[in-house]
Formats: C-alpha cells, sequence, structure tokens
C-alpha cells in the first residue's frame, strides 16, 4: 500500500515538472533576448570592475564612521560576510525554480528572472559610472598598500583584460567603490520576494539578513560605510520605478493560462474597459472570475491573509 501511494505521488511530481517546464519553455522561447542581455550584462560589470582595478592606487584608508563603531573582523573572519551572502543568492535562485515542484505557484521562473535582471542592470549600471567617475582607495586588505594585488600590472594583451580571472578577480578586485555589488544583490532579491513571497517570517527574516550583511561589510572592511547607504537608497528607487513600467507578472492562482499576459499597459487598459463594459450592461462575466484570488493589485498576498482581503473586498 506505501508503494503504491509513493509511486502515485512520484507521478505526480513528475507530471508537475513537465507541465511547469513546457510552460516555462514557452515563456523562454519569447523572452529569451532579455535574459541574454541580462546575463551578459553580467559579464560586462565584471569587466569594469576588472577595468578599474587597472586604476586603483593604493593609499591611506579614508575616514570611516562604520570603521570607527564596528568591531574589525580580521582577514581571517573576512569569509563571514561572503557566507551569508551566499546563502541569500542560492536561498533565491532556489525559490524561484520552487513551481517546477511544489503545487502553490505564485510566479513564473522566466518572467521573474526578466524582472530580476532588469533591476540588476540598472542598479549595476550605475554603479559602474560612480566607481569610474571617482577612484578612491580600497579598504579592504589586498587592496593596502604594500599589498601585491592593490595594483594590476599593465595588461600584455587585451584577451588578458576580457578573461576578468574570474572568480579570483572579481573577489580580489580594488577601485570598485561608492556602491556595494553584494548589496546590489542582497536587496534585489529582498525586494523581490517582498512582493512576491508569500511566507511573511521569511520575509522578515530576509530583511534582517539584508541589514546584517550591511554590517558584515563594513566590519569586514570591504567597503567604505557610504557604499552601503548609497546601495541601500538607490537600489530601493531603481526596484521602484522600474518595477512601475514593467508589465505586472500573471496570477496563478486563477488557474489562468501563461500565454494570457498584459503585454503592455495599452492592453491592460483595453481588457479592463472591456470587463467594466460587461458589467455596466449586466453580464456575469466569466464564472472562473468568481473564483478566490490571492493578488490584489499585482502583489502576492502573504499566507493567511486571503481571507481577509476578500472579506473586506466583499464589504467594500
Amino acid at each position: 500500500m506505501t508503494l503504491y501511494i509513493g509511486r502515485e505521488a512520484s507521478k505526480k511530481l513528475w507530471k508537475r515538472v513537465c507541465a511547469e517546464t513546457t510552460t516555462e519553455l514557452n515563456l523562454l522561447l519569447e523572452n529569451w533576448k532579455y535574459l541574454l542581455a541580462g546575463l551578459i550584462f553580467q559579464y560586462i560589470h565584471g569587466l569594469a570592475a576588472r577595468g578599474v582595478h587597472y586604476l586603483h592606487r593604493p593609499g591611506p584608508t579614508l575616514q570611516d564612521v562604520g570603521f570607527f563603531l564596528l568591531p574589525e573582523l580580521g582577514p581571517d573572519k573576512a569569509y563571514i560576510s561572503e557566507t551569508v551572502f551566499t546563502f541569500v543568492f542560492l536561498s533565491f535562485v532556489l525559490w524561484t525554480f520552487h513551481p517546477f515542484i511544489f503545487k502553490a505557484k505564485k510566479i513564473y521562473t522566466v518572467l521573474l528572472w526578466c524582472r530580476v535582471l532588469a533591476f540588476l542592470v540598472a542598479s549595476q549600471s550605475l554603479r559602474i559610472i560612480t566607481f569610474y567617475s571617482t577612484q578612491l582607495p580600497g579598504p579592504n586588505y589586498h587592496c593596502r598598500e604594500g599589498s601585491k594585488l592593490a595594483r594590476l600590472p599593465r595588461p600584455d594583451s587585451a584577451f588578458e583584460v576580457l578573461l576578468i580571472n574570474f572568480p579570483r578577480g572579481v573577489i580580489y578586485g580594488c577601485g570598485d567603490l561608492i556602491f556595494s555589488s553584494h548589496m546590489i544583490f542582497t536587496l534585489v532579491f529582498v525586494l523581490t520576494y517582498q512582493k512576491y513571497g508569500t511566507r511573511r517570517c521569511i520575509k522578515q527574516f530576509a530583511w534582517l539578513i539584508a541589514v546584517a550583511q550591511s554590517f558584515l561589510i563594513v566590519a569586514s572592511r570591504k567597503h567604505y560605510t557610504v557604499d552601503v547607504v548609497v546601495a541601500w537608497y538607490t537600489v530601493n528607487l531603481v526596484v521602484f520605478f522600474i518595477d512601475k513600467k514593467l508589465p505586472e507578472l500573471p496570477d496563478r492562482s486563477n488557474g489562468s493560462a501563461s500565454l494570457l499576459l498584459p503585454l503592455s499597459t495599452k492592453d491592460k487598459d483595453s481588457k479592463t474597459k472591456e470587463e467594466n463594459h460587461k458589467l455596466l450592461n449586466g453580464n456575469s462575466g466569466d464564472p472562473a472570475d468568481w473564483r478566490q484570488r490571492t493578488q490584489v493589485n499585482g502583489k502576492t498576498l502573504e499566507d493567511g491573509n486571503t481571507v481577509h482581503a476578500e472579506t473586506t473586498t466583499n464589504g467594500a
């Protein structure tokens, strides 16, 4: 009996994975250009950070209030902030692929990553502008005077620059300051889950991790305090304005087809006018419209708030 139930569960899981893969492949065929452009820009961002390292000139560490207030972790404990960032990165990536496994499907993986990459590209573009505008002496240990990595020797060929020596060239970079790259990724991931995630406890924990990551970066002397502060308000503004320009992700809870997406604001407005016209003429519309919805104003409600939202709507 147990073996039979296990086989049935495996079959259902396999069918769910196959159905989700088919849906995501269709979306990938429509949006692969955006994903490819976002991934290419990640390389461009790394290339820019590699290029500014050639311009870096070590010098006295700038006066920083964070360095006075926070205890210095030291080079032997610099791995702590990297470990926290790796945890945030991997957790978010795994969450974006959860529709392939779990029944509670709130997002489309391809569409969500198109959105995330748009946030990252805009924030990283501003970051590139800032660290090429002003070069500061890096506070990190390998960027200080006397370190062999503080200055890069003149490259022998363009290929040496284009290779960017990944990942060592990224970990031991210098000069890409005034904006923390780790905080860009962390805040974009946290803000995305804040809107499309469903677990309130995870949202609160994610914000605590973001705050802890900010302190760890300064305590590890990887960035100045201003780099973290600039990231906090800039990334929030970038996500806010770009999110308003992009079309909303479709609501998966009402069982609508994945391809019935409002491709633009104009399409969305015309659809709304059509629904209003039906209501004014006394048409009840599609019975599917009476089903419970778990999104309000484009935001996924947290677990436990669906009934309250529906009651409030009916009461209005």
